[in-house]
Parts: structure tokens; C-alpha cells; sequence
């Protein structure tokens, strides 16, 4: 989202069940809170309604050399990703916007390392719009959608695709397919030697699901079946598209979670790794116009909710700026917590469980940097 000085700035008091948080522009008042997060063996309990987010607990730039802003991919590199620039437990960002902040015109990726240094993992050499579309795959390939607009508008910006760029930072492909159409968010199930990618469509409200064929030299695509469509989208200055953005895969159940920005609701679409038919929007599991405001990445907590952020230019509320809100998958809203006093700030969300801790990271874009949480797990 694009930075405004507009913007409500006001500091209004969050729901009663959250700390208080107050940033600023050059510092950061960091509160810790303590959060237990219940086992797997409850995840399907809806009555469960423990929270997993917590208070922001790290801050770490994610402006490049080149002056890259509009941080929107967050993504863990996994602890099976072979030897490279980017090292198991690291943090990729991806950016969209240039030093100019023109929407859809950045060109960078950086890896912000366990201890907290930021450095550049990728630059491509033309202006790109790196989206929220940021995936890696454990066998050393980076997928990241790439939805380009020469003068910074949706009205301009073309089809896009998917660049496939290895373990030292180098592309070594693309996926330009059809049905990829301005590619705003994805997510991926890795089998090691095949993947099931899904890719959220900006520009025609659509979510297609790619099957993929990998191995140590490369991406290659078996087949492209979309599942999804049918969901509002439309073009915003502000924003730049709202559309259906945050995707999460549930293996276990073949669902696939959806948060669409412009509906204000998250549905959930069913058999999405095995269907050979679109399944129209899948049905509404969340919707709540008080918490919800432009819902955008997404995320599956530890504990099996569902945590979104929002982009407040779909049913604003100056009371609730930057909001990330947790939820169950029957529809509870559990907690919410802001990133930032300002409109627009909350966009990527990424989470890791190792052992007995979750780290949990997610960008304010305003900033703009990269918050990341360590949470103890039982």
C-alpha cells in the first residue's frame, strides 16, 4: 500500500483483550506478553479459543541499498534448504514498491538473518512489483509473483508471473502461464520432489492451482487447473487491487483458505488439491464486519487458527488501523493486534515451529520493517 501522509495518525485504544501499543516513525515501544499455544491434538476444537498472537517483540528494517520500500512477501527459508545465500531459519521480504514508491516497481527480495541483519538476496534488473506471492521450496528455489506497472497503477499493470530464483539469488525461470494473472498472494504444500502451488489472481479475482515438478536444476509446471473463482476485485489507488489475496493449505483436510479483500470475508474452498473444476468462491467460514477490514495475508497459527492482516481501505475503522487478527476456522474471532498507528501498515504474515518455539513475522508496510515474535510452545 502506498504510504500517505494522510492518514489517520490518531493512537485510539485497541480491543480490551490487547496490550496497548504505541510506535513511532523512528522508534519502537516493544511490550512482551507471554502466550501459550495449545497442542495439536485440540487444533479442531472451535469452542478453543486460546490466542497465539502476541506483542511485537523484534523490529528490523527492510529497506534495501537502492531504497526499495513497501515490504509484502514474508517467508521462512526451511531447515532442508540447501547451502546458499539465504540460510535455514532466515526471513525473505519481498518488495514492491521503488525508492520513488511507485506501486508494482521494486525489484528486491532481502534476507534478514536469525540475529536480525538485514541483507539483499535478490535484485532483478527491471522494475518488477514483487508481491506478497513469496514461496520457498526446500529443495533451494525461491518463488516470488511478479506484478509489474510502469506508472504505478493497477489500470497499467500487466499479467505478471511467477520467477523461479535459486538458493544464491540468481533467476533461472519463470512461470508466465495464462492463467496467471496479476499474481497478489500464493501458497505451497512441498512433497520435496513435486508441490502443489496456489496463486491468487489480482486482476481476475481468480485462484489457480499449479502442480508442480521439482528438482535440484529447476521448476517446471505438470499442470494448471484453476478452483477458484468469482470473488470481487477491483482496481485502488490506495491499495493498488483489492482482491482475493491470503491462501492457506490445510494437506490434512484438502482446504484452502481464502482471505478476499474486497468481499471483507475469508472462505474456505474445499478438495482444492485434488480438484479438476473451478468450485466458485468455496464457502464463507469468516465474516465480521467489527474485526475484519480488508483481510490480506493469511496465515495458519500453531494452535490451527487463522491469523489475516488488512489493508483498512475495505470497511476502514480509524479505531483499528493496521490490524492482524486471529480467528478459528469456525468463524470465533480470538484476538487482534496493530502493527502500526496509520492506515495500510499490515500486509505479509509468515510463521515457523521449531522444537519448542514458534516464531511468528509479519511487515508494516508504513515503516517500513519487519516485526518478528518468538513464542514458547508446550
Amino acid at each position: 500500500m502506498k504510504r500517505d501522509a494522510s492518514q489517520d495518525k490518531r493512537f485510539l485504544n485497541r480491543h480490551s483483550s490487547i496490550a496497548p501499543l504505541a510506535f513511532q516513525r523512528k522508534s519502537l515501544l516493544i511490550l512482551t506478553v507471554l502466550v501459550l499455544v495449545l497442542p495439536a491434538a485440540v487444533r479442531a476444537q472451535d469452542e478453543d479459543h486460546q490466542p497465539f498472537l502476541p506483542s511485537p517483540v523484534q523490529s528490523v528494517s527492510t529497506v534495501p541499498a537502492n531504497g526499495d520500500v513497501n515490504p509484502y512477501g514474508v517467508a521462512f527459508v526451511p531447515p532442508q534448504f540447501p547451502q546458499g545465500t539465504a540460510k535455514p531459519g532466515d526471513i525473505l521480504v519481498s518488495n514492491f514498491n521503488a525508492v520513488t514508491n511507485l506501486q508494482g516497481t521494486g525489484t528486491t527480495i532481502v534476507d534478514i538473518s536469525s540475529t536480525g541483519t538485514q541483507s539483499l538476496f535478490f535484485q532483478s534488473g527491471t522494475p518488477t512489483g514483487l508481491s506478497t506471492a513469496l514461496n520457498i521450496l526446500r529443495k533451494g528455489f525461491v518463488l516470488v509473483g511478479n506484478f509489474p506497472s510502469p506508472d504505478g497503477t493497477c489500470g497499467n499493470a500487466t499479467p505478471g508471473s511467477i520467477l523461479v530464483i535459486n538458493s544464491s539469488g540468481k533467476q533461472v525461470g519463470s512461470i508466465a502461464d495464462s492463467s496467471i494473472n496479476g499474481p497478489w498472494d500464493s501458497a505451497l504444500f512441498d512433497e520435496g520432489d513435486s508441490a502443489k502451488f496456489f496463486v491468487a489472481n489480482g486482476l481476475t479475482g481468480t485462484v489457480v492451482r499449479l502442480d508442480l515438478k521439482v528438482s535440484s536444476s529447476g521448476v517446471s509446471v505438470k499442470n494448471v487447473t484453476q478452483i477458484a473463482s468469482g470473488y470481487q476485485h477491483q482496481c485502488d489507488p490506495v491499495t493498488f487491487v483489492d482482491a482475493p489475496t491470503g491462501l492457506v493449505y490445510d494437506a490434512e483436510r484438502d482446504v484452502l483458505y481464502v482471505a478476499s479483500s474486497d468481499d471483507n470475508a475469508v472462505f474456505a474452498v474445499a478438495n482444492a488439491g485434488c480438484a479438476e473444476k473451478d468450485h466458485g468462491t468455496g464457502r464463507i467460514i469468516y465474516q465480521d464486519n467489527v474485526h475484519l477490514h480488508g483481510p490480506l495475508g493469511m496465515i495458519m497459527a500453531p494452535n490451527g487458527h487463522l491469523v489475516v492482516a488488512n489493508n483498512d481501505a475495505i470497511n476502514p475503522d480509524p479505531n483499528q488501523p493496521s490490524e492482524i487478527v486471529e480467528f478459528t476456522v469456525g468463524g470465533k474471532f480470538v484476538k487482534e493486534i496493530s502493527v502500526d498507528p496509520n492506515f495500510g501498515g499490515a500486509f505479509g504474515l509468515a510463521v515457523m515451529t521449531k522444537g519448542d518455539t514458534a516464531r511468528f513475522a509479519a511487515v508494516d508496510d508504513n515503516i517500513p520493517v519487519l516485526l518478528v515474535w518468538t513464542l514458547p510452545q508446550p
